[in-house]
């Protein structure tokens, strides 16, 4: 996760299409196929970074670690710690990171729909081949 410098275009350029637009600051906030995808498990309640792990099977910890981090920066989750032997670590959406559940789930919507279109067309595609 690089961060672009502060001091380029396309840095001045994401800012001010981030202040003129809010649909693109939400973007900006929540984009990327991590965060959102920690969002959509945490819309169903708590979960601990194994489980977060085990569920988004391809992220490796560095980038969950960084992932979280940011969210929580964000105020998107919070991250409470508790004093226990082992240290138990749970995360869950704020009272504004719940919000994004109807979003979250018209996002699912908008894709089975999509993925569905476009296999339709891939099907047509490859019969008119053969």
């Amino acid at each position: 996760m690089t961060k672009i410098k502060e001091t380029s275009t396309n840095f001045a350029n994401k800012k001010a299409l981030s202040d003129e637009c809010p649909e693109i600051y939400a973007s900006n906030t929540i984009g990327g196929q991590w965060a959102l995808a920690i969002c959509c498990y945490l819309i169903n309640g708590k979960l601990r970074f194994g489980e977060l792990r085990k569920k988004l099977t391809n992220i490796t910890e560095r980038m969950l670690t960084l992932q979280l981090r940011r969210l929580e920066e964000d105020r998107i989750i919070t991250r409470t710690v508790y004093a226990e032997v082992p240290p138990r670590v749970e995360y869950e959406l704020t009272e504004i990171g719940y919000k994004l559940k109807p979003i979250i789930l018209e996002f699912e919507k908008w894709g089975i729909e999509h993925k569905a279109i476009m296999t339709q067309k891939q099907e047509i595609s490859e019969l008119k081949k053969s």
